[in-house]
């Protein structure tokens, strides 16, 4: 037969309300009173298969145990719960309480939150009313039914489908329908009541109608922004891959990862003052950051003219690959040239140290310089300088007059004395008896051993001097001058007349005067 819905809806609720009743007589011999401490009055709307000594949670944590079961005159639970934690034992006006399923058997237990979270610093709402004395529950505190739920368990509702529980509720519905079809506000809140779900999810319905247009462009937003996902959605699925793997990696160093938790606090004092500097180090970087985009046009034409740099130096490196094919066999041949280097450097390691050990000792002793000073004087011994300029003390003669001759040759009429005066024939015949000059006479005698004295003496008389040029004056009576003038500030030797010392004689030969 066809039911309208107000009819049906009276039907379910009559099952329900039946249901309540039932499982209130069978508890009613449970009833019994608080044990002391904290404890709180829960009216449900049910409180099937709650019986005393189950267990009280909140969030999981057994935090109390069911005192009693026990029905109100207004046909509902009273279930008294013992709150033995002592940090739970503070319910708040907003507290709310849910029967839920202990086991697979029926078993069910009270599931409790004390109050709603809230933002921090907002003030706490008050405690729960105790009830007076002199009424039902004395000294404990009600907690209405306003704030509790019993869901219908699935067990129950599958049962409907069996025999006979099928045709009781026919039964009941028939038997109860005619009751509560003026009753359909209080179905209604017992329906909500019955699933906390629904009544959490008609508040949400109530926020989603107020904010239909925001959801409205969050659709289209987010159709927009599922696109690219959608388009790689294989690579998406690969980064929740990968994110697991990470995931693993750093469950497996959870305590290193802790450690580093404790130092995060250390770590953000320090970075305070790192950020300051940081934020200076930015201002001071904006002038540069303009300078930049003003240099903007030229780094993008540089850019646009990669291209065509980048095809020459293809080209350029096809061409060097070529040459380096050609010059393979060359560097392959100048292997063994490499190890006779390796070779030659080993040997050379002991003289290279020795001569470093030479250059750094002639540095710090200074040895240049002196090395300097004898080049520099010995140059000066060499030569000598005079009223006419400067002139060679010693000569290499590469003719046939390189080796001494003591007796002249035709092909060698160099001599150092002119001897074509007739004064001085006579008094040089000795000398030139012997093949040499009277001055080198004397020398020899000296050098063999003789005094100045003897050599006079075996040697007597004097060299012819040279006649003068035409329109000059004698060597005797030149005096050697400085370059500039007697006012240079630099002295020569000006050799003396010939006198009757030898050493004098040997002093003007020696200096070639």
């Amino acid at each position: 037969m066809g039911w309208s819905r107000r009819g049906a809806v009276a039907a379910i609720g009559g099952a329900l309300g039946a249901l309540v009743l039932v499982a209130a007589i069978l508890l009613a011999t449970a009833a019994g009173g608080s044990s002391g401490g904290y404890t709180v009055r829960a009216i449900f709307d049910d409180a099937g298969n709650v019986i005393g000594g189950e267990d009280v949670k909140i969030d999981g944590v057994k935090v109390g145990t069911v005192g009693s079961v026990t029905p109100t005159p207004q046909g509902k639970a009273a279930v008294t719960l013992n709150i033995a934690n002592p940090g739970f034992q503070n319910f708040r006006v907003d507290a709310t309480c849910t029967i839920k399923p202990q086991a697979l058997i029926g078993e069910k237990y009270v599931d409790c939150l004390p109050t709603q979270a809230r933002a921090e610093g907002t003030p706490l709402p008050p405690s729960l009313h105790q009830i007076p004395s002199g009424r039902e529950g004395a000294g404990e505190w009600l907690l209405p039914v306003q704030q509790t739920s019993s869901p219908v368990g699935i067990d129950q509702v599958g049962d409907i489908n069996h025999l006979p529980e099928n045709q009781r509720l026919a039964i009941i519905i028939n038997e109860l329908g005619a009751g509560l079809a003026g009753r359909g506000s209080d179905l209604n809140a017992v329906l909500h009541r019955s699933n906390p779900a629904l009544r959490e999810f008609e508040k949400v319905l109530g926020i989603l109608a107020s904010e239909n247009k925001l959801l409205g462009n969050l659709a289209v937003e987010s159709a927009r922004a599922l696109a690219p996902i959608t388009r790689d959605r294989k690579q998406f699925a690969e980064f929740f891959a990968q994110a697991n793997t990470v995931s693993t990696a750093t469950a497996k160093h959870r305590g290193e990862l802790a450690e580093n938790l404790a130092s995060f606090p250390a770590f953000l004092r320090q970075l305070g003052p790192a950020l300051k500097r940081l934020e200076a180090f930015s201002a001071q970087t904006i002038p540069v950051f303009q300078d930049l985009g003003v240099a903007a046009p030229g780094i993008n034409k540089t850019f646009e003219n990669s291209p065509a740099f980048t095809n020459s130096s293809t080209q350029f490196f096809k061409t060097l690959g070529n040459a380096s094919k050609g010059i393979e066999s060359g560097l392959v041949a100048t292997q063994p040239l490499l190890s006779r280097f390796e070779t030659l450097g080993k040997a050379a390691t002991p003289f290279a140290s020795n001569f470093s050990g030479l250059l750094t000792s002639i540095r710090s002793t200074g040895g240049l310089e002196r090395l300097l000073d004898l080049i520099f004087l010995g140059a000066n011994n060499a030569n000598g300088y005079n009223a006419l300029g400067h002139f060679v003390r010693a000569d290499g003669v590469g003719k046939l007059c390189a080796f001494y001759k003591t007796i002249p040759v035709p092909e060698c009429n160099a001599n150092f004395v002119n001897l074509a005066g007739s004064a001085t024939q006579a008094s040089a015949a000795t000398a030139h008896s012997s093949g040499t000059t009277l001055t080198l006479a004397r020398v020899a005698a000296i050098a063999k051993g003789a005094t100045a004295a003897q050599a006079l003496a075996e040697y007597p008389g004097s060299e012819a001097t040279p006649a003068p040029a035409a329109g000059g004056s004698t060597a005797s009576s030149a005096k050697a001058q400085p370059v500039g003038g007697a006012s240079a500030g630099t002295t020569y030797y000006t050799p003396s007349g010939e006198s009757s010392e030898a050493s004098g004689m040997l002093l003007n030969y020696l200096l070639g005067e």
